[in-house]
């Protein structure tokens, strides 16, 4: 089973994570930012992760809590991945909601590199600052050592924008962990290593 459970303690904040990729989408959150939840949420779904995440802030400032929240879930998620044999490494998805339209594309290539052209309209929706969402994908593919590009080709929407970019997230996330079932035993990659 590709599951892991991290624990990340800082001055800000203690982060607990628990993932597992073989899962069906179950998950329990609370990071303390309800709208952020929500997201993560959508996230699980769409991944079929099963993913448990709980925070707490000690300084109470969300932005360290996205930020250490995005690196203990991509630890998680680089560990629970093991040798990386056997798995499909790209993924990616152009997903609509409403009047937003969102493409995503990962990459576990082991190398590091985060792209998030999103226009979002609001520094704020619900108790989440739109700031901070670059940071978070940056964040993550620092811990998970991968490729995430981003782009936004339509919305006006600030909450269909950021929902869109964690579902089409969450499925480019659910191919590229995928295993390909007639290159089990190999690396995806000529190197030999991701």
């Amino acid at each position: 089973m590709r599951q892991c459970e991290k624990i990340r303690k800082t001055n800000e904040t203690e982060v607990f994570v628990n993932i597992n990729l073989d899962g069906s989408g179950i998950y329990n959150i609370n990071t303390g930012i309800k709208f952020f939840d929500h997201m993560l949420e959508q996230f699980a779904h769409h991944s079929g992760f099963d993913l448990k995440i709980n925070v707490i802030s000690h300084d109470k400032d969300n932005h360290h809590v996205v930020e250490d929240v995005a690196i203990t879930l991509g630890s998680a998620l680089k560990d629970a991945l093991g040798d990386k044999k056997g798995i499909i490494r790209y993924g990616e998805k152009i997903l609509p909601m409403d009047e937003a339209l969102i493409l995503c594309v990962v990459d576990i290539s082991g190398r590091v590199f985060s792209k998030t052209d999103v226009v979002v309209p609001d520094e704020k929706t619900s108790d989440f600052e739109t700031v901070i969402l670059p940071h978070f994908f940056s964040s993550f593919a620092q811990a998970a050592l991968m490729t995430i590009h981003i782009k936004m080709l339509d919305g006006f929407d600030t909450h269909h924008i950021i929902e869109a970019v964690f579902k089409s997230f969450g499925k480019a996330l659910k191919t590229a962990v995928s295993f390909d079932e007639k290159n089990m035993e190999k690396i995806p990659s000529t190197k030999g290593i991701l």
